[in-house]
């Protein structure tokens, strides 16, 4: 499905003020807590989704000419800009970004991709039950399926087909998400799309003939 702009927007701005939901609820010690990002404590992954909502083009191939285009000092450099002398302060700030429309590109489905994936981080590290929209789900499956960008989810994926367990409308089979050829990897969509965001945890979830060479792949 391609959604237009304001719709894709609609759905970023949704899911954004979902994960603020979620750490306004969190103590001290969650905020220092380790993310699935496996570099990123709790609070740090909270700091880049917040730089993420101020990176339009401009301020992006700035960054990362000036990172010597390497991706993981640019996001550092970023994440440190908008980290707040406290959890709150940093919390704080991406309150204030949810209503921004500002990306690098037009891939909105990678920036929707971008709130879900690191709300994930966030919230199974703590253990913490966060339900994304569905639909937004499936944006960001049909995306990563398709194109490396941000992520490169289409190359974990080569040669295998995914198949969701679920779908936006759980009395509507048509409505699953499947895609690729190849040895089938089964199971919730939302942990297809975090598999294909490089996150190995998200396999437990996954069955079929494909899995374990996913698996493989994310170790």
């Amino acid at each position: 499905m391609t959604l237009t702009p304001a719709a894709y927007w609609e759905l970023i701005h949704a899911e954004r003020a979902r994960v603020v939901a979620m750490l306004e609820r969190l103590t001290p010690e969650q905020w220092a807590a380790g993310s699935l990002c496996a570099e990123w404590n709790v609070e740090q992954v909270t700091a880049h989704l917040t730089a993420a909502a101020h990176t339009g083009t401009a301020a992006w191939v700035r960054s990362i000419v000036l990172a010597g285009f390497n991706p993981g000092r640019h996001n550092a450099r970023r994440l440190a800009e908008r980290l707040g002398e406290t959890p709150v302060a940093t919390l704080d700030q991406l309150r204030a970004s949810l209503a921004l429309t500002v990306a690098p590109t037009k891939d909105y489905a990678a920036w929707l991709g971008e709130v879900i994936v690191h709300g994930q981080d966030i919230a199974r590290a703590l253990e913490i039950e966060l339900v994304p929209n569905p639909a937004a789900v499936r944006e960001v499956a049909e995306f990563y399926a398709a194109k490396d960008f941000a992520v490169n989810s289409r190359s974990q994926v080569r040669g295998l087909r995914l198949e969701a367990s679920d779908g936006a409308d759980p009395s509507d089979p048509a409505s699953r998400f499947s895609t690729g050829t190849g040895p089938v990897v089964r199971g919730p969509l939302l942990d297809l799309v975090l598999a294909m965001a490089g996150r190995p945890s998200a396999c437990e979830r996954l069955e079929g003939e494909g899995a374990a060479e996913l698996r493989k792949r994310l170790a």
